[in-house]
């Protein structure tokens, strides 16, 4: 079951990194980023929960896009949070991944969740660019956009100095090619993290409770049916999906569902607002992807709050439904064990409006091509 940031909770054993055998992929979309960065295929599909696409697209230094929820079906899908998940295209251009999504989009009788043509292209005249006169539900390719930083986000540390200078190396470049960066509060976003660490537990504790060893799934034998019970959950699920089912299960246990699960969900509805708000004022915004570059395998392994934290700059978009794409934006140069040079890719991440993926390729192809 694909969870946790790292692809090291895989039955079949970790992803490594194509750039750096001695670090992670990135995840849990880890195996299919990583089979598109060492060109073991022209693209992929992966799943995006809360940066599932992404954050292995930043460390492997390819595209990886987690369209606006809704907007693809998830038919065939086994589920994990039903309300943030999305399957989004990994590419090695902004291109290839924008032909994908162009083909993969749209409504399906069978995903009761897909947004319809007409809630797209209403939301779509809902989410027009600030800046558009015309209210164009497409951007143009040589219109300059106000682009918004979150000082919420960039200020509150823990960031990798090389990233950090790696996104206001960009930041610059974007002003010096004619964009406006303005600042932009978002609120509530320093809960984000909290938030999607309540909720997205709490929806795999569901959606999970059907693999019992006798409806879904394989079985391992016990002495009677509770025996049945804990020996498949126990031997078949892995330490990070039964430490999720755990935390979902406590927090929406009698007497703190309240503490917890519906507060959460009050929470996200503010940082949702927060962004619909920003988006009246700007056409997209941008932060890293990640807060650091690919660790090590292991490093972070015994640590899940350490874990947990490198998806700070993802869960946003999923947290609020909006479409969010990772492009590689740099590399910085380590020495791995073996003593050995690795250049590890680094990405940003551009969030823009509900259903104006438009943006996100336009802006993207801007920065890939070293704007």
């Amino acid at each position: 079951f694909a969870m946790g940031g790292s692809t090291e909770n895989s039955a079949y054993g970790p992803t490594k990194n194509p750039h750096s055998l001695f670090r992670v992929s990135g995840g849990s979309s880890g195996g299919s980023v990583a089979a598109v960065a060492y060109h073991g295929c022209l693209a992929a599909l992966g799943s995006d929960t809360g940066g599932s696409v992404r954050e292995p697209s930043s460390f492997c230094g390819v595209v990886g896009l987690k369209p606006t929820y809704g907007s693809v079906s998830r038919h065939g899908l086994m589920a994990m949070g039903s309300s943030l998940d999305v399957i989004g295209p990994i590419a090695k251009t902004v291109e290839d991944a924008e032909i994908i999504f162009n083909v993969i989009k749209g409504n399906d009788p069978m995903d009761s969740t897909t947004l319809s043509d007409s809630l797209i292209n209403n939301s779509k005249k809902e989410n027009s660019s600030p800046n558009d006169q015309n209210s164009s539900s497409q951007i143009s390719s040589t219109k300059k956009m106000t682009i918004g930083v979150v000082p919420e986000l960039m200020n509150k540390g823990g960031i990798d100095p090389e990233v950090l200078k790696n996104f206001n190396e960009n930041v610059e470049a974007l002003k010096k090619a004619g964009h406006n960066i303005v600042e932009v509060s978002l609120p509530n976003i320093s809960y984000s993290l909290a938030i999607y660490y309540i909720l997205m537990p709490a929806e795999v504790s569901s959606n999970m409770a059907r693999f019992d060893g006798m409806k879904f799934g394989s079985r391992v034998e016990g002495d009677n049916l509770l025996g049945d019970y804990v020996n498949t959950r126990g031997e078949l699920l892995g330490k990070e999906v039964r430490r999720r089912i755990i935390l979902g299960t406590y927090v929406l246990s009698s007497g703190y569902a309240d503490e917890y699960y519906y507060k959460a969900q009050e929470v996200r509805k503010l940082i949702a607002l927060d962004f619909k708000n920003a988006f009246e004022k700007v056409d997209a915004i941008i932060t890293p992807t990640a807060p650091m570059p690919a660790f090590k395998l292991g490093e972070k392994s015994n640590d899940p709050l350490q874990m947990y934290l490198a998806d700070i700059f993802t869960v946003t978009a999923n947290l609020a439904g909006s479409p969010a794409i990772s492009v590689p934006s740099g590399k910085v140069t380590i020495t791995d064990p073996d003593g050995s040079i690795a250049n590890l890719p680094l990405g940003i991440q551009i969030t823009a409006p509900h259903c104006r993926e438009d943006i996100l390729f336009t802006l993207g192809k801007e920065i890939e091509g070293k704007l």
